[in-house]
């Protein structure tokens, strides 16, 4: 899949360069929303960088029942529209059952399936019919090779609009490590393959009942996988990490972007010389 053929508001249809997914976990205000996705935006362009702003507009998967889930489904929604319509960027959302891929679907250009729900047929058939490009992360339990069932179930369903998204395999109870010869293995299914750099640091079921993380080492994730042949990266990101409200932990601080990205597409660059 070409996917700037099948994401028509990315900017460069010819860019060799990675593209990149980003944005705040959740969807806080309409304001937050827009200060990420106007920085963002201004980086990717000078960069040449193909963007899709990313947030959720649910939390489903909590570990706390007073977690922060969100401001509202509707009110989550209108935000990631307004996001696209005012920067003139694809955007991303995660969807958790079938009954909610059609109502998304009205508001964003790409669904994405979580880790946790990569093996759900009815969602991931669901996802297929809206005709939206589909990213599905794999799971934290399931290997590269059986990524390859989920990208069959979606094209089966009629739609050839699928990526891939690596995001770490669990390790022990509360860690995570990245096999970065998934990236090659599941390139394997002609799909896009996307790495999740913030995610992939996540520090989950701790005790106190809130995922730790060690954004400290987002640019060596990053950069790994860059060399590994990812893509796209993934990377979730928030003006001030500390106040975030969800997934603060492992979120990279919106000022350190530039300059990680900078040093990204010079990397990305030069492996374009020996391919």
């Amino acid at each position: 899949m070409n996917i700037s053929e099948a994401i028509p508001k990315l900017f460069f249809p010819n860019s060799q360069s990675f593209f990149l997914i980003a944005g705040p976990c959740a969807i806080e205000s309409e304001a937050m929303a827009f200060e990420i996705a106007e920085k963002i935006t201004a980086i990717c362009r000078r960069l040449q960088i193909n963007y899709i702003f990313k947030g959720s507009y649910r939390k489903a998967n909590r570990s706390r029942i007073d977690s922060f889930t969100g401001i509202g489904d509707e009110k989550a929604l209108k935000v990631l529209g307004s996001v696209g319509d005012r920067f003139g960027i694809p955007v991303t959302t995660d969807i958790h059952t079938e009954q909610e891929a059609p109502i998304a679907a009205e508001f964003v250009d790409v669904l994405q399936i979580p880790a946790f729900l990569c093996r759900q047929t009815s969602l991931l058939v669901a996802a297929a019919q809206t005709d939206k490009v589909v990213n599905v992360k794999k799971g934290q339990f399931v290997s590269p090779e059986a990524m390859g069932f989920a990208v069959e179930k979606i094209r089966h369903s009629g739609n050839p609009r699928v990526l891939l998204t690596e995001r770490g395999t669990t390790f022990g109870y509360q860690d995570l490590v990245v096999d970065f010869r998934g990236i090659p293995l599941m390139k394997t299914f002609d799909v896009p393959v996307v790495l999740d750099c913030t995610h992939s640091l996540q520090q989950p079921n701790q005790a106190t009942g809130i995922t730790g993380g060690r954004p400290a080492l987002i640019e060596t994730i990053a950069s790994a996988g860059i060399a590994a042949g990812a893509d796209g990266l993934f990377i979730e990101t928030h003006p001030d990490p500390a106040a975030a409200k969800s997934d603060g932990a492992n979120m990279l601080p919106l000022d350190k972007l530039e300059k990680m990205l900078e040093k990204l597409a010079a990397i990305k660059k030069v492996l374009n010389e020996y391919n």
